[in-house]
């Protein structure tokens, strides 16, 4: 294999376009700095609402398929190119929303063993070795089951990768302060009416609000907010890019501020010493560039 750059990031997320909403900036940001970035991706979506209407027609294989081409073109826009797909294209399918019969299908990823999803995973830790695994918190980030479980698999897949002699410095959750959403929020209310969206959503749909004490990490991405929006623009049957790339939609229509600093919780690990800023402007703070 290629050797690796010395920086190594590897997100963890449960359906494409995921990856775009909540860490875009920050991917494109890092790929751009000559990191290496890995994308594991746990489902093709299957199960996702399709927002235009001349694309409604897709639904399972046809639309996971349409999905994982959705993907490959937002990760051209961030400059990702190691994108996986969980135990390979189709392992896993879309658990649909908690509390709807989509959930006992046998097949889906809510139903997974979570030893075995995470020991796949752990095979891409122990070939990548990242000194950074960004995956959601215990609820998801908003309860969704797929994001439930990609919590599961991911920090059993660290735990795995460590017993067999990979050691990740630092795990973070993704984030945000609740100061920043009910800011953006309230910004978002008042360009309303120049938005193509007929009203907002609020700060609780938004996965992973959190008190501001509890965010450890901010990255800038805001040289990256083309470049986010691009890639969330190319997940068009699940999100809708207003112009001037400040806001987006889900299949509900309800408007949400589109954020290019993204925060993060460290969860494993140890923070960088404080430089007097008290949060983290870096991930990889404090790892060091491991061979």
């Amino acid at each position: 294999m290629t050797e690796l750059p010395a920086r190594r990031l590897l997100l963890v997320h449960a359906h494409p376009d995921d990856e775009s909403i909540n860490n875009g900036a920050t991917m494109a940001r890092y790929a751009a700095e000559g990191a290496h970035v890995t994308l594991v991706t746990c489902t093709l979506g299957e199960r996702g609402e399709v927002i235009p209407p001349e694309l409604r027609h897709l639904t399972g294989a046809a639309l996971g398929e349409h999905r994982l081409r959705e993907l490959t073109a937002a990760m051209a826009e961030l400059g990702v190119e190691d994108v996986r797909l969980l135990g390979g294209a189709g392992r896993y399918g879309d658990s649909g929303m908690m509390g709807l019969a989509d959930n006992d299908d046998p097949d889906c990823f809510w139903r997974a063993d979570v030893d075995t999803a995470a020991a796949t995973l752990a095979e891409v830790i122990l070939e990548i070795r990242p000194q950074v695994v960004v995956a959601y918190d215990d609820h998801g980030g908003y309860g969704h089951p797929d994001h439930i479980q990609a919590h599961r698999v991911a920090l059993r897949a660290v735990e795995h990768a460590a017993r067999a002699g990979w050691t990740v410095p630092k795990v973070y959750y993704n984030r945000v302060p609740r100061s920043v959403a009910e800011a953006a929020f309230a910004r978002l209310r008042e360009e309303l009416p120049a938005l193509p969206f007929p009203k907002s959503a609020a700060v609780s749909d938004v996965p992973g609000v959190v008190d501001d004490a509890s965010i450890t990490t901010e990255i800038d991405g805001t040289a990256y907010a083309a470049a986010k929006a691009a890639a969330m623009r190319a997940h068009a049957t699940q999100i809708d890019v207003a112009p001037g790339e400040r806001a987006f939609a889900l299949s509900n229509e309800l408007a949400q501020p589109l954020f290019t600093t993204e925060y993060y919780q460290l969860v494993q690990g140890e923070p960088a010493p404080d430089d007097g800023r008290n949060r983290e402007s870096d991930l990889f703070a404090g790892t060091g560039e491991v061979a």
